[in-house]
């Protein structure tokens, strides 16, 4: 065995150590969070990894989740519909951040979508199966991980969104953030939400211009926990 094999069974056993033997590895692999027990040892190793109730942590919070409807690129329900939403600690309290930025500016954030149980990535993936646009359940999404978010940007006066040239799941090179081709004012649009985003710790996805993720994705476990499931571990959280 050479050295990179080593080194991912050093890898795989730090991410299994503590973890019963009641959760297994799924088909590819994985280890996926599927019930309270498991998500109680999961934060029990690293507190500040928790999941938390984002209306809990952002002021004029703004939500409109698109897989929670039928207004998205499979033109069907994918989880059920919350006025809320979950990040990890780390994502929840930058994207706090953000907003409190953009509020100074008159402008606020719109959630299309955050946390995203695993089962619904590989729902996702059938259709597209193009990394650039979707993730390969082999390796699970920022989203199953509660470490990425999509968003636009709102008009608090207007309450209208900005215009970023293209809708949510747009498919296509005007999507990119290197595609140029645009009117000044997008493009404008556009730079202002990556600079805050990024200003905040997280990284834009090069072909959607509004992914964001956090940095070192791994030593997030995905999860597969349902919005019900959240509720009931996020109730009566403190944010500390």
């Amino acid at each position: 065995m050479n050295k990179y094999g080593i080194l991912s069974l050093v890898l795989l056993s730090t991410i299994f150590f503590g973890y019963s033997q009641d959760t297994p590895l799924n088909k590819h692999g994985l280890l996926v969070i599927e019930d309270s027990r498991a998500y109680k040892k999961m934060v029990s190793k690293n507190p500040e990894n928790k999941m938390m109730d984002l209306r809990k942590v952002i002021p004029n919070l703004i939500i409109d989740l698109k897989y929670g409807s039928t207004d998205n690129f499979m033109n069907k329900i994918l989880y059920q519909q919350t006025n809320t939403s979950y990040l990890r600690k780390p994502a929840a309290l930058a994207l706090a951040k953000v907003q409190e930025q953009l509020l100074q500016k008159g402008l606020a954030i719109k959630i299309w979508d955050a946390y995203r149980p695993y089962s619904v990535t590989e729902k996702m993936w059938e259709p597209v199966k193009d990394e650039r646009y979707a993730a390969n359940p082999k390796y699970g999404s920022g989203h199953n991980r509660g470490i990425a978010v999509d968003l636009t940007l709102v008009d608090l006066i207007t309450g209208l969104e900005l215009d970023m040239g293209t809708g949510f799941d747009h498919f296509s090179d005007t999507a990119h953030i290197t595609w140029k081709q645009l009117p000044t004012q997008i493009l404008s649009n556009r730079l202002l939400l990556q600079q805050t985003m990024e200003a905040a710790g997280f990284i834009v996805l090069q072909t959607e211009w509004w992914h964001f993720y956090l940095p070192d994705a791994r030593k997030y476990e995905l999860m597969n926990l349902s919005f019900s499931q959240l509720k009931k571990i996020t109730k009566g959280q403190q944010i500390k």
